[in-house]
């Protein structure tokens, strides 16, 4: 799988009140996985959007929702996997609590 890299500038203010700012690169090895999970997922859509259209039995087409609600959350799963093993993993070594609790509440949003 392609590996696609990110730059993100941190800024942290240190125990002293001293503010230090660093840039550094954040590589993503799933990022064309991902991709194409998403170019799939669109395409699940357009097709139960045609299925309403038709008038298609809603049995049929609550079964198609599922799949793509199922292909949504895998492909979420992936992109969590992926943050964790580069951004968080970045994070917990440089002390960045922001990007702990950011991605806490992120948790939070795509587990409801």
């Amino acid at each position: 799988m392609a590996e696609v890299q990110h730059k993100h500038t941190h800024t942290h203010v240190l125990e002293d009140g001293t503010i230090v700012e660093h840039t550094h690169t954040h590589t993503h090895a799933n990022t064309k996985a991902v991709l194409n999970r998403l170019s799939r997922a669109i395409g699940h859509l357009e097709s139960i959007r045609r299925m309403v259209e038709d008038g298609r039995d809603c049995s049929e087409v609550l079964i198609q929702l599922a799949a793509v609600k199922s292909a949504i959350n895998n492909t979420g799963k992936v992109i969590l996997q992926d943050h964790i093993e580069h951004c968080i993993v970045d994070a917990v070594r440089e002390g960045d609590e922001k990007a702990l609790e950011e991605l806490n509440r992120a948790i939070d949003r795509f587990m409801k």
